[in-house]
């Protein structure tokens, strides 16, 4: 029998994407850039991309590659996800930057 946890959905979300890590050999920023286009494609909420600032900063995606990326799968996706996306993206990175802030500030305390 599988043990209890409280976060039974994130743990395996967790557990999902380890082992899509180690499987892909794609190197970071490709591998990023992809999930970001398939998120797009998916019509994803906001919080599906903010799982994603974390690793995205680590490697090194710029906001230009971020926007090259909308621009590039828009034709096959269509504008109303792109647009969509674009606005999802910016709710979580305002999101991130509200979060870093206040860790900043307790930290300073």
């Amino acid at each position: 029998m599988a043990m209890t946890s409280p976060t039974p959905v994130l743990d395996t979300i967790a557990a999902m994407t380890i082992d899509s890590l180690e499987r892909c050999s794609m190197d970071p920023r490709t591998l990023v850039l992809t999930r970001l286009a398939a998120l797009c494609a998916m019509d994803a909420p906001p919080i599906s991309y903010l799982a994603h600032v974390g690793p995205a900063q680590e490697a090194n995606v710029t906001l230009e590659q971020v926007q090259d990326l909308l621009v590039a799968i828009a034709p096959v996706v269509g504008t109303a996800r792109v647009m969509s996306a674009a606005g999802h993206i910016t709710e979580a990175l305002g999101f991130a930057i509200t979060v870093a802030e206040d860790e900043n500030g307790a930290m300073k305390k």
